[in-house]
C-alpha cells in the first residue's frame, strides 16, 4: 500500500534545519564575529564574579554566595545555544538532528526555569537582609543557602524533561525548517501537525509556575523592601540599601520582561522575528550584562575584582 506524503515527512523526520539570522545573508561574517566577542564576554565576566566569590573572604555571604550560582548559571544557558549558533554562521550548515534538537530546547527551558527560580530566591535574600537584618546571619546560614539553591536545580530538571518529552512526540510533517536561532518551543510547535491546543496550554501553564509566579513573588518582596527603606531614618542608609538591590531589579527586569512576553503572549501574536528579538534578551544580552551590572555598582565586588587583577 502507497504512504501519504505526509506519512514519509513523519517517517522520515530526523533532522531539523536553523534558519537563525539566514534572511541576512551579507551580514554573516559580521554577526559571527560580533557573537563571539560577546560569548568571550560572557563567559569572563560570568567566570571573574565566580571566580572573586570563591577566594575573596569579603564575598562569603549568602547574597554572594547566590550570584556566584547565577553567574555558572548564565554560562550554562548561553553555552547551550551560542555555539551552535556561532557554528552555522561560520560554516552556513544549519541542520541539528532530531535528538540535539530536543536536547538543546531541553536545556534551555531546564536552565531558564532554574534562573527565574534562582532570581527569586536572591529577592528573598534582599528582603531578610533589608527587611529582618538581625535574623539575617541566622535564618540564610550556609545550610540553608545550599539548600535553596539545591531546590533550585532539582525542581526545574522533571518538569522541562517531561515538556520536552512531550512536544517531541508530536507529529512533525511538511516543513523542518525551524526560523530561530535554537531549538525554541514557539517555533517548533508551528511546523506541529494537528491539534496543538493541548500543548500550548501545558506550555501556558509551565510558564505561569517558572515566570509568573516567580515575578509576582519578587515583586511582593521588592514592595517589602522599598516600604522598609523608605521608614529608615538616614539618607545615606536609604542610598546603600537601594543601592544593594538596584542591581538585581535590574537584570529581574531584563530577564523576566523578555521571558514573559515571548511564552505567556498568544499564539497569534507570535511572529518569528519578534521571539528572535526577545529570546536574544534572555539568552544572551541579560547573561552578557549580567557581570557589569553586579560588579560596576557594587563597591566590594569591585575592591575583590581590583585584588584579583595585577
Amino acid at each position: 500500500m502507497e504512504k501519504n506524503p505526509a506519512e514519509t515527512n513523519l517517517t522520515s523526520m530526523t533532522e531539523f534545519i536553523l534558519l537563525g539570522f539566514s534572511d541576512y545573508p551579507n551580514l554573516q561574517t559580521f554577526l559571527f564575529v560580533v557573537f563571539f566577542f560577546v560569548y568571550v564576554i560572557i563567559l569572563m565576566g560570568n567566570g571573574i564574579i565566580v571566580l572573586i566569590t570563591r577566594v575573596d573572604q569579603a564575598l562569603q555571604t549568602p547574597m554572594y554566595f547566590f550570584l556566584s550560582n547565577f553567574s555558572f548559571l548564565e554560562i550554562c544557558f548561553v553555552s547551550v545555544t551560542l555555539p551552535r549558533m556561532l557554528t552555522n554562521l561560520w560554516t552556513q550548515k544549519r541542520n541539528i538532528s532530531l535528538f540535539a534538537c530536543a536536547a538543546q530546547m531541553n536545556f534551555v527551558l531546564m536552565l531558564g526555569n532554574i534562573e527565574c527560580l534562582l532570581l527569586t530566591v536572591m529577592a528573598y535574600d534582599r528582603y531578610v537582609a533589608i527587611c529582618n537584618p538581625l535574623h539575617y546571619p541566622l535564618v540564610l546560614n550556609h545550610k540553608v543557602c545550599v539548600r535553596l539553591v539545591a531546590a533550585c536545580w532539582i525542581t526545574g530538571v522533571p518538569v522541562e524533561i517531561g515538556q520536552t518529552c512531550q512536544i517531541f512526540s508530536l507529529p512533525f510533517c511538511g516543513s523542518n525548517q525551524i526560523n530561530h536561532f535554537f531549538c525554541d518551543i514557539p517555533p517548533l510547535l508551528k511546523l506541529a501537525c494537528g491539534d496543538t491546543f493541548l500543548n500550548e496550554m501545558l506550555v501556558f501553564t509551565v510558564a505561569v509556575l517558572f515566570v509568573t509566579i516567580p515575578f509576582l513573588l519578587i515583586l511582593g518582596s521588592y514592595s517589602k523592601i522599598i516600604s522598609t527603606i523608605l521608614r529608615l531614618p538616614s539618607a545615606t542608609g536609604r542610598t546603600k540599601a537601594f543601592s544593594t538591590c538596584s542591581s538585581h531589579v535590574t537584570v529581574v527586569a531584563m530577564f523576566f520582561g523578555s521571558g514573559i512576553i515571548t511564552y505567556l503572549r498568544p499564539k497569534s501574536k507570535h511572529s518569528s522575528r519578534t521571539d528572535k528579538f526577545l529570546s536574544l534578551f534572555y539568552t544572551i544580552v541579560t547573561p552578557m550584562f549580567n557581570p557589569m551590572i553586579y560588579t560596576l555598582r557594587n563597591k566590594d565586588a569591585m575592591i575583590a575584582l581590583r585584588k584579583l587583577l595585577p
